[in-house]
């Protein structure tokens, strides 16, 4: 019986780790087969605090992936996020010696190697390296420079770098819990990968990725990533200040607004009302629906509106022919989409993972994009070879060598 064709997503997130296994099928179809989720304990605001509980909550959610798919998990894909998140775009810029003026592969690597030539902090790492387009001499909008004739290649590219530190812990994780790390992916890139269609990235799309610590932005067009940014505020902040405003326990307050949350008061009987458990043993309380409504609006509003000023920044923001795109497990509350299709002016839809088979009815939900994203980059650039990530395939050991470097420098 040949060997199965694994492909493994796993999702480290502020709330919940999230593991996800497929299979390439023999029609090219990325079929689901397990899909494990624990609830996360050693993370804050994307970003590893205790390595212990976070390898703890991996081995669960890997385990429950494996009894479900009946296969054993070797390596991951596995997502970065978190505030220490910062991106550029960046041009590198080439001569094309040969006699015939026939771009090659290395031409390629050398512009790459041009454009990540920047001034960066000694403790950040590059994590990504993504082309947008090459211009071979003055002739722009070109992706597939290789074979073309020209004297001279520039490539514009969109670079991701992130804390070495944050990056390390991920991956000490990741391999105390006994799995490799494949390639370390940004989360809204993997979640792209799953939520947005190619017309849509091609037009001009906004994708906002509402996590439980953090909520990621990125933005696209002409099907290339533009602007990336990491807002530190998300879904777990709608939860304290229900917890705050009604008085009642976190682990209740989240149970509220996942059943009867909402963020949009247009939307909202003033008769509704539900039931609040108290502290310390103390009697159930009733509160109208309209008064948790007012307690989770502002904070969803603060958050779309930081992201509209992060989106106002970009270069692109009046390209965003298709609007945005909403996804993660607080795009889920009802009222969401019309709240920021309010707030940004220009459509809004809510962002469910596609282009899977398998068990697709347990993944189809927001709060997946990021997991089953993982999976559908790790099968378009595993096949295609990657080519343009940079240090990706090594970024362990850079990190490594870098950060051995900065004890050195203490030392």
């Amino acid at each position: 019986m040949a060997e199965k064709d694994i492909i493994v997503g796993l999702d480290i997130g502020t709330t919940k780790i999230c593991v996800i296994i497929a299979e390439k099928g023999k029609f090219e179809e990325i079929k689901i087969l397990g899909v494990g989720t624990s609830p996360s304990h050693g993370l804050r605001r994307g970003v590893v605090i205790n390595i212990d509980k976070t390898c703890q909550s991996i081995q669960k959610a890997v385990q429950d992936a494996e009894r479900m798919a009946g296969v054993e998990v070797k390596s991951v894909y596995a997502g970065i996020a978190g505030d220490h998140i910062r991106s550029l775009n960046s041009r590198g810029i080439v001569a094309v010696s040969r006699e015939n003026n026939e771009i090659q592969e290395d031409d390629v690597d050398r512009a790459i190697d041009a454009a990540k030539a920047i001034s960066m902090p000694i403790d950040r790492e590059i994590i990504h390296i993504l082309p947008q387009q090459f211009i071979i001499d003055d002739q722009d909008g070109i992706h597939e420079p290789i074979g073309m004739s020209g004297v001279r290649l520039e490539v514009e590219a969109h670079i991701v770098t992130g804390a070495i530190t944050s990056a390390q812990n991920i991956y000490k994780s990741v391999e105390r819990a006994c799995y490799n790390v494949h390639d370390l992916v940004l989360e809204p890139l993997a979640s792209s990968y799953s939520v947005l269609a190619d017309d849509e990235k091609k037009l001009g799309v906004g994708l906002i990725d509402i996590g439980g610590g953090t909520t990621d932005v990125a933005l696209f067009f002409e099907k290339t990533i533009r602007y990336t940014k990491v807002i530190s505020l998300g879904g777990n902040h709608v939860t304290n200040d229900i917890a705050i405003g009604l008085r009642t326990p976190p682990e209740q307050a989240e149970k509220i607004k996942i059943d009867h949350g909402c963020c949009y008061l247009p939307g909202i009987s003033e008769e509704e009302y539900i039931e609040v458990p108290s502290v310390a043993g103390r009697e159930p309380r009733k509160v109208s629906k309209t008064i948790l409504t007012r307690i989770i609006q502002p904070r969803m509003e603060e958050i779309f509106t930081l992201a509209y000023r992060e989106i106002k920044k970009s270069d692109v923001v009046e390209l965003l022919t298709s609007g945005l795109v909403l996804t993660g497990g607080c795009s889920l509350i009802p009222g969401a989409v019309e709240l920021a299709e309010e707030i940004f002016d220009m459509p809004v839809r809510l962002g469910i993972p596609t282009g899977i088979e398998g068990i697709v009815d347990t993944v189809k939900n927001p709060m997946y994009a990021t997991g089953v994203g993982l999976v559908l980059y790790g099968d378009v650039n595993r096949s295609e070879g990657d080519q343009y990530k940079g240090d990706d395939e090594h970024v362990y050991n850079t990190i490594v060598e870098k950060f051995k470097g900065i004890i050195s420098d203490f030392f």
